[in-house]
């Protein structure tokens, strides 16, 4: 005869060969809540790689050819509108500047000069000393003269403006992508100093062309991890928001927002899940699967009311149709079961 002892490790060992080989158990507990396994549409998601970009890509250029003497912009560096990105001069504008400098110095003197001669001879023809020919003769010279000083003057004024043009302002905030130059270099009127990707990003996405009939503006997709991260999970969504009517090497090329992607370096690629059309799958409350060892179940109730449990291969999350969570079950179940709800796990 067997002890009691014994038959308990028998019992034992007779449980685990059945979870190992996934055979049924039959259990005679009632659990509350049931739920009628049926077929429903879900988006038949497909996973493909997409980068980030930029909405817009400003170009900071120059106004004025000269020599770029300082270069302020990195690569990746973040600048706002009206941060100076780099100077550029021309020598021949600063020896231009010295030589108004030398012709205003001069001018100055003859009009003062001829200021002062114009009232000496306005005074003696006031004591009637000196005719008003000789008086007109004077205030012409001054006039003359000052007309001369304030086109000097002006002339170094657009001398300036053109050093201060020399100053390559950023266009619009946003992020430093490319810096084609250097110090030191040669650059003409017009020519690219930085380019920037403004704070506004977008995702692109490039499709095989067997897609092209599912893909339209406002479809969904879903953002898994950062790089090209393994996860298969969504950690974000947005939508599409422009699809390109012209095929690029046999494939369709889409842009979608989401948010969050200015923390991503632009050009950076994530995995991104969308749908390809609808296909028929059978979907369950998430709380009626069962998780023991690693193997999912479904407590199964048959037309008698016993219970069992079956194991099944779950797909990804979807929303049943009274908004609940739930998920795909690939296989293990199909139209007509019935299970219960609030098997829980254990």
């Amino acid at each position: 005869a067997m002890s009691a002892r014994n038959y308990v490790v028998l019992g034992i060992r007779v449980a685990l060969v059945l979870v190992v080989t996934g055979a049924p158990v039959e259990l005679s507990a009632q659990m509350p809540g049931e739920w009628a396994v049926t077929e429903q549409p879900v988006d038949d998601l497909k996973a493909v790689f997409a980068s980030v970009r930029s909405k817009d890509r400003i170009e900071a250029r120059v106004r004025t050819p000269g020599t770029i003497i300082s270069l302020k912009a990195e690569e990746g560096e973040q600048v706002k509108e009206g941060d100076l990105i780099a100077t550029v001069a021309d020598p021949k504008i600063a020896l231009k500047i010295r030589s108004l400098d030398a012709q205003i110095v001069g001018v100055e003197s003859r009009v003062a000069t001829a200021k002062g001669d114009y009232e000496r001879a306005d005074q003696l023809r006031q004591r009637g000393v000196t005719p008003q020919a000789r008086v007109d003769q004077f205030k012409t010279a001054f006039d003359v003269a000052a007309n001369e000083l304030k086109s000097l003057r002006a002339e170094r004024l657009v001398a300036e403006q053109q050093v201060t043009e020399g100053q390559v302002l950023a266009p619009a905030a946003g992020r430093v992508i490319k810096v084609p130059v250097t110090a030191g270099s040669v650059v003409m009127a017009g020519e690219s100093i930085a380019t920037i990707a403004a704070n506004q990003y977008l995702l692109r996405l490039e499709l095989p062309e067997r897609h092209a009939r599912f893909i339209k503006k406002g479809d969904p997709v879903k953002v898994g991890a950062r790089g090209l991260s393994q996860e298969q999970t969504a950690i974000s969504e947005g939508h599409i928001t422009q699809v390109y009517p012209e095929l690029q090497t046999g494939r369709v090329i889409a842009d979608a927002e989401v948010p969050g992607l200015g923390d991503y370096f632009v050009g950076e690629r994530t995995l991104v899940w969308i749908s390809a059309g609808k296909r028929q799958a059978v979907v369950v409350p998430r709380g009626s699967v069962i998780s023991r060892f690693g193997i999912d179940y479904a407590r199964l109730k048959d037309q008698s009311g016993k219970l069992s449990d079956i194991v099944i291969q779950l797909g990804r999350p979807a929303e049943l149709p009274n908004k609940e969570e739930g998920v795909e079950v690939l296989t293990g179940l199909r139209a007509g079961d019935r299970i219960v709800t609030a098997a829980g796990k254990q």
